[in-house]
């Protein structure tokens, strides 16, 4: 679905969190982010996607990443998500999809038979110098860290 590869410069972006705070990627320069997008709050494979990197968020921390994710829910859903599960990192509200556009992952789904458009739940990994170091494509809802931190070891 997207174009982006290993080696391109991660698309710039701003945008809120859940309390309504301007997030940018520039933030985070000189830092690794996995960007993560997901299809919506709530959901089963979203949830277990969120607790599995709320789980290993001290891991991640060490290894140096930080984990942001980003859905076209809005913030007010946002922040119901982050305190029913108690996740420790920012989920972006997407609600006009400026970024879920930008990096491309907007697109032709097929559940039970329908087509329909929606979001393809994928991960960006960016380096510290803003390149994207790793795609994951569907990523593993249930062990999604374990993923992350071994694209990171890979360097």
């Amino acid at each position: 679905m997207t174009n982006l590869q290993k080696g391109d410069v991660a698309p710039s972006f701003t945008g809120k969190d859940q309390n309504g705070k301007e997030i940018s990627l520039s933030d985070y320069k000189g830092k690794k982010v996995a960007l993560y997008f997901y299809p919506k709050d709530m959901t089963p494979g979203c949830t277990n996607q969120a607790c599995n990197l709320r789980d290993n968020y001290a891991e991640l921390e060490k290894e140096g990443v930080v984990i942001l994710g980003v859905s076209p829910d809005a913030e007010a859903r946002h922040q119901k998500f982050i305190e029913k599960y108690d996740l420790p990192f920012p989920l972006i509200a997407d609600t006009e999809h400026e970024l879920i556009n930008a990096y491309g992952i907007w697109g032709p789904k097929k559940f039970m038979g329908k087509e329909y458009d929606g979001l393809h739940r994928t991960t960006f990994l960016i380096n510290e110098d803003g390149k994207i170091h790793d795609v994951i494509k569907k990523p593993k809802t249930k062990a999604h860290a374990e993923e992350i931190t071994k694209s990171f070891e890979a360097e």
